[in-house]
């Protein structure tokens, strides 16, 4: 029996741990829609600590994703028991340790830009809006920029990825994709 992946999981029939990418996009959501609440209410009132609070909170989750393990993770855990109805997509755990560094890394940033740094409000700012976009082209798109990095740079290329961008090669310019018709 193989040993149990810190980040995702092994599934039968896939010789690499997998996260589940519809409890990610899940998860992605619910950090999307309280990141969001926090920035706009300091960018609105000037009020910053709820910024920090959801930033600490964010680097924590990030931690636990990357450190303790995915089962571990509480938003995590969340998205998928909201998507337990649903089949799986199962996606290679190592784009999404890419991304969750990244995320880790821009919360980090963003702590101590608010922080210890003592950094203008505004850059802080800038560093949670680009963050929060991200969030927000994974949980609406599907995009994953960790998974775009992975695919572009990496030397061993992911075989899985989300919406099986991996393998599918979209029409040419001007080209159609075919459709049936009744």
């Amino acid at each position: 029996m193989k040993e149990q992946p810190v980040v995702g999981q092994w599934v039968e029939g896939i010789d690499t741990p997998v996260v589940n990418e519809r409890a990610v996009r899940a998860s992605a959501g619910i950090l999307f829609l309280a990141g969001f609440s926090a920035w706009l209410w300091s960018v609105i009132t000037g009020d910053l600590q709820p910024m920090r609070i959801f930033g600490i909170v964010f680097a924590i989750e990030m931690m636990l994703r990357l450190f303790v393990g995915t089962v571990f993770t509480p938003t995590l855990i969340l998205g998928a028991l909201i998507t337990r109805p649903q089949r799986p997509e199962w996606v290679e755990a190592r784009s999404k340790i890419l991304a969750w560094g990244m995320g880790f890394g821009m919360s980090l940033a963003g702590c101590f830009s608010l922080g210890w740094l003592g950094l203008p409000t505004i850059v802080a700012q800038v560093i949670c809006g680009v963050c929060l976009l991200l969030l927000y082209l994974e949980t609406a798109f599907g995009t994953c920029l960790g998974c775009v990095v992975a695919q572009r740079f990496a030397r061993r290329k992911p075989q899985l990825c989300a919406g099986d961008t991996c393998a599918y090669t979209p029409p040419a310019k001007g080209e159609q994709h075919s459709i049936l018709r009744d």
